[in-house]
């Protein structure tokens, strides 16, 4: 990067910490450190929401995925909206009026501590592994950037947004927040132009839309009804239902942003306009990545998007890759031939364009061949190495063809958008193992000021840990296919054990305990086995939970019912 680049880059993170800092001062107890003191507005809720949920990964992986695989991921946000309508009606009125610290709170008092324990320690593992992943994202740019080693870029990555959220706990991340993601739409709004712009002369927008439609880039709905497809509108609008119902219902890095609101109101305002906003905001980064396809379908692509990868096996294997390079030479100046021609031949609609299309197709069925062996190369070759090269496509456009200046921007919004997910990981994940596992075994209450002590440290441990998980994170392929399938393991049994709470008032918390234990294993033998994709286990979760919960009922009736 320029000097320039560096310099944007410093100044926005710096400004970010500083004022996460300066606005979380003066805290003097954990009714400010982790609910803000409940005075939100729900502008602050909705921005909260979705800076938690589209972390760097949104960014910096979706349009790889997109560039790879089309746009039908966008179906796993179908059954949002619907989820947003029942946590407004069954779970915020509960929530506030109980003015719980963490949702599990409400499960020691339909049921018991066990419960409560069970559902935090299940919340506590997955989240704390999915926050390692999200810090991993951006450690990719330094390390990329930097060419650093990727444990060290982890540990600055990790270690730096550590400050204000161990100063400033939940109304530094809500303020911050509110900064970073206004940084991060008009940003990214401004990379999709310079996309566009910087095409061949004469190509605009609708040609680049027409190329990755042919391609198949623009799959947005799939309607063939698969149990192992992963994004299909059946997976998207039932599995993503249940998925979404419990991430925004149970998790508690997302029940952790509403519950600072002035009020329901606010809470509920908050939730329903991020069902509405989240699912064209998802389209818009998705379709950046369909049309860095077409991008690259007109100007020379990378025989391998992550560089650094591929220049360790031209190092190992120099006669490989110098038959690699051959063949994908010969292959990409035939695909960008092609893509010009089908450009030329739909304005003069000549008969010959459907033929035109299926060469096409071929060339881009090879050029995804040599691509899958090159990639196989890599892993054989480097045992460290990522298992694709999905994460680096957008990054790769941003190094490669973005004016000065913009570079370091875009690289600050990818820290950016991690940060505001993170940061609100670590605060849900203290506030979680503080009230339902700490101070749940502790005789004595504590004090405001030790009970705050208490906090930043839990805070301080989850931020070590999820550094630690970023080491591993490596092997993991696609980041958002990463994080959504880690979810989905666990996300299930937690929001049966939330629905059995709520609509099933006969079943106490013996039954429920056994009942999440069992369906915990089940889900993780329905994914070992791979028996459906990965959203349909939010499902299986949820309705084990229920179903061992009723089958308990036969064997062991309580005599008297918690209500």
């Amino acid at each position: 990067m320029s000097t320039i680049d560096w310099a944007v880059l410093i100044c926005t993170l710096v400004a970010v910490v500083v004022y996460g800092v300066f606005i979380g001062r003066g805290q003097k107890s954990n009714e400010s450190y982790l609910k803000a003191d409940n005075k939100m507005p729900w502008y602050i809720v909705l921005i909260g929401i979705m800076a938690t949920q589209a972390s760097a990964i949104t960014f910096l992986s979706a349009p790889g995925q997109a560039y790879t695989d089309g746009m039908r991921f966008v179906q796993y946000y179908f059954g949002l909206p619907l989820a947003m309508i029942v946590i407004c009606i069954t779970f915020i009125p509960i929530f506030q009026r109980l003015n719980v610290y963490t949702a599990y709170e409400y499960l020691e008092n339909r049921f018991d501590k066990k419960t409560r324990v069970l559902t935090s320690l299940l919340f506590l593992f997955s989240r704390g592994l999915s926050t390692g992943i999200s810090i991993y994202a951006p450690s990719i740019i330094l390390s990329s950037v930097l060419n650093w080693n990727i444990y060290l870029t982890n540990v600055l990555t990790g270690g730096i947004l550590l400050i204000y959220t161990y100063v400033g706990g939940a109304k530094a991340i809500a303020h911050t927040q509110k900064l970073q993601f206004l940084i991060i739409l008009g940003t990214m709004a401004f990379a999709g132009y310079l996309l566009i712009d910087n095409m061949p002369d004469g190509i605009g927008f609708k040609d680049a839309l027409y190329l990755a439609g042919k391609s198949g880039k623009l799959n947005v709905i799939t309607t063939e009804f698969d149990w192992k497809d992963k994004y299909n509108i059946w997976s998207g609008i039932i599995g993503g239902f249940f998925l979404a119902l419990s991430y925004f219902g149970t998790d508690q890095s997302q029940v952790g942003r509403y519950i600072t609101a002035k009020d329901n109101t606010n809470a509920k305002m908050g939730l329903l306009l991020n069902g509405l906003v989240k699912i064209p905001m998802q389209f818009a980064i998705l379709l950046i990545g369909a049309m860095l396809f077409a991008f690259f379908s007109l100007k020379p692509a990378p025989i391998y998007f992550n560089e650094r990868s591929y220049q360790h096996l031209k190092e190992t294997q120099p006669q490989q890759a110098a038959v690699f390079e051959k063949e994908h030479q010969n292959l990409q100046a035939k695909f960008n031939a092609e893509s010009h021609e089908i450009l030329k031949l739909k304005e003069t609609h000549a008969p010959q364009l459907e033929a035109k299309i299926q060469d096409f197709k071929n060339t881009q069925t090879q050029v995804k061949a040599l691509h899958g062996r090159v990639e196989e190369a890599i892993n054989q070759s480097n045992f460290n190495a990522e298992k694709t090269d999905t994460n680096y496509i957008f990054l790769y456009f941003v190094k490669n063809t973005l004016p000065v200046g913009m570079i370091g921007l875009l690289f600050a919004v990818i820290f950016l958008a991690s940060w505001g997910s993170i940061s609100a990981a670590l605060n849900s994940l203290a506030a979680c193992s503080l009230k339902d596992v700490h101070l749940i075994f502790k005789k004595e209450i504590p004090d405001d000021k030790t009970e705050l002590k208490y906090s930043r440290l839990h805070t301080l441990a989850w931020g070590i840990f999820s550094i630690g998980v970023a080491m591993f994170a490596t092997q993991m392929g696609s980041l958002i296919e990463a994080v959504n399938v880690l979810g989905s393991l666990f996300y299930g049994p937690i929001l049966g054990i939330f629905l059995v709470a709520f609509y099933f008032k006969k079943i106490n918390g013996a039954n429920v305990f056994i009942a999440a234990i069992l369906a915990e294993i089940a889900v993780i033998a329905v994914y070992q086995f791979d028996i459906v994709s990965f959203l349909w286990l939010n499902v299986i979760g949820a309705a084990a939970v229920i179903v061992f919960s009723a089958i308990g009922l036969v064997f062991y009736k309580p005599k008297a019912l918690t209500s």
